[in-house]
C-alpha cells in the first residue's frame, strides 16, 4: 500500500513539474510538450488526455495558459469546427476563458477569423466568437 502511495505521489509531482515547465515557457513545439505529458501519463498509469486536461496555469500577465489539443481530440475538434466554418485552422486548445470547452480558431476564406467553442464530449459547437475586434 505504501509503495502505491509513493508511486502516485511521484507521478503527481512529475506531472506538476511538467505543467510548470510548459507554463514557464517550455518549447513552442507541441510535439515535445505532448511527448513529455505522454511520458508522465504512462508513468502514472493514466491516459494522455487526463494528463493534459485541466492543465491551466497563469502566465506573468495573469492570463491563463491554454493547453494545445493533441491527437484524436485535436483531429475531432478541428473537423467539427471546420464543418461549421470552412477555412484554415490557426490553433486548437482547451479554453481557459470557458473551462470545459475546446476552442478552435479558424481563418475563413474571406480573411475574417472566428473562434469556435466545442463540447469536448460531443464535439458540438456550443458558442462562437468573432475575432475581428479581439486584441489577443
Amino acid at each position: 500500500m505504501n509503495a502505491s502511495k509513493r508511486a502516485l505521489a511521484a507521478a503527481v509531482s512529475t506531472a506538476a513539474l511538467l505543467v510548470g515547465l510548459v507554463a514557464c515557457g517550455g518549447s513552442d513545439s507541441s510535439d515535445s510538450a505532448s511527448s513529455s505529458n505522454s511520458a508522465a501519463a504512462d508513468r502514472a498509469g493514466g491516459d494522455t488526455q487526463a494528463a493534459e486536461g485541466g492543465a491551466q496555469a497563469e502566465d506573468g500577465g495573469g492570463d491563463a495558459v491554454e493547453t494545445p489539443l493533441t491527437g484524436e481530440a485535436k483531429q475531432k475538434a478541428e473537423a467539427a469546427a471546420l464543418a461549421e466554418f470552412p477555412g484554415t485552422v490557426i490553433k486548437s486548445e482547451e479554453d481557459a476563458e470557458n473551462p470545459g470547452t475546446y476552442a478552435v480558431e479558424i481563418k475563413k476564406a474571406d480573411g475574417s477569423e472566428v473562434e469556435v467553442y466545442l463540447d469536448p464530449k460531443t464535439y458540438k459547437v456550443v458558442k462562437t466568437k468573432d475575432e475581428a475586434g479581439d486584441d489577443d
